[in-house]
């Protein structure tokens, strides 16, 4: 019963980092056919890092 849970875990584990993987590649091949999409990107991840600093630094 250990190794059949160990088994599924085990395949469950792969499939979350082939999906993963698969999403990043995506979006770069989405990124180089469509170029304002890079500027949606790094809008999204500059206010993230902003949302981030401001909250760490509301926590303390």
């Amino acid at each position: 019963m250990k190794v059949l849970l160990r088994t599924f875990t085990a395949v469950l584990v792969f499939a979350g980092i082939f999906a993963g993987c698969l999403a990043i590649l995506l979006l770069v091949v989405l990124i180089v056919r469509f170029p304002p999409l890079l500027i949606v990107v790094l809008l999204a991840c500059w206010i993230f890092n902003r949302l981030a600093r401001d909250s760490k630094s509301a926590h303390q």
